[in-house]
């Protein structure tokens, strides 16, 4: 039977959710407040106007899907700097709404570098659809080589920054622009093989050359790549997913089909943000991990 349970990252001095009602959230990310749409909170919120008034930014939503804009209430950087535990990394708004990072993937950091450090060997780590690198950096920290895909020029640039942020420019980090399936079949075709696979598919996007990313027509083909370039003693595997219309058990089963002959644990759930004001969480994402019992953290 699946083993469900919810992520939370309680140990962010940078990052808060400080309270969410109609519709929205109220968060803090480093020396700044902002006001974004949050569906899922459907409750009242628990602190008075005035908090939510000293936001700096708010995001106004489109009719478009992650469409819209900032509206700036108050003088702010474009960008500063944040940290989690020894990471540094530049935060900015976007056009997406987003910042750079997704705090509630901490759980994932941490779980990485715990497993990295676990092994007490050579890891090879494969991070699909990369981001701004934050996973690839805490892997990095943790004694990983590292191969960072993501087909985005912009987000591979930020990652770079990031890596220069927290003084990891001498840990062994490949950095890819290439189409996250073209580049893992690639792979298995050299029988280039890894340890520790990371992936954070979107729901759309497109490759450096207009490639066209559907998850729920290609991860699967994804997925049976990744399986070509899995050692043959793998550590790890982690997969999160945002904006999906599927559960965590999808992600389970896809993962269950490649790591069944490892033995070894799998587990699957929600990442999710706590708020300060009443405790109350906000589911973010699905997930799914699987990793070797044969060590211990």
């Amino acid at each position: 039977m699946p083993n469900l349970k919810i992520l939370t990252s309680p140990d962010w001095e940078d990052y808060e959710l400080l309270d969410s009602g109609d519709h929205l959230k109220l968060e803090k990310y480093g020396p700044y407040l902002f006001v974004r749409p949050e569906p899922q909170a459907v409750w009242q919120p628990t602190f008075e106007d005035i908090h939510w008034q000293s936001a700096h930014a708010r995001f106004q939503p489109s009719r478009e899907e992650s469409g819209g804009s900032w509206k700036y209430i108050k003088p702010m950087n474009k960008s500063w700097e944040m940290r989690y535990k020894s990471l540094r990394f530049l935060a900015q708004t976007t056009a997406g709404r987003h910042f750079g990072v997704f705090p509630e993937q901490a759980a994932h950091w941490d779980w990485i570098s715990e497993r990295i450090k676990s092994a007490k060997r050579t890891i090879r780590v494969l991070n699909l659809f990369g981001y701004t690198g934050l996973a690839s950096l805490a892997a990095a920290e943790a004694g990983a080589n590292i191969t960072h895909v993501d087909a985005s020029k912009k987000a591979v640039a930020w990652a770079r920054h990031n890596q220069s942020l927290s003084k990891l420019e001498d840990r062994p980090i490949r950095w890819i622009i290439e189409d996250a399936l073209k580049f893992t079949q690639r792979e298995a075709r050299r029988q280039s093989l890894y340890d520790g696979l990371i992936l954070d598919p979107p729901k759309f996007g497109r490759g450096p050359k207009g490639e066209v990313w559907e998850f729920f027509k290609f991860f699967p083909q994804l997925m049976q790549a990744c399986h070509q370039v899995l050692a043959p003693n793998p550590l790890f595997i982690v997969i999160t997913s945002y904006a999906v219309r599927a559960s965590a058990l999808t992600l389970y089963y896809l993962l269950h089909d490649i790591t069944k002959s490892f033995g070894g644990n799998l587990e699957a759930g929600e990442l999710a943000l706590v708020e300060r004001s009443q405790g109350r969480q906000i589911s973010t994402a699905i997930f799914a991990r699987w990793w070797d019992n044969s060590y211990t953290s």
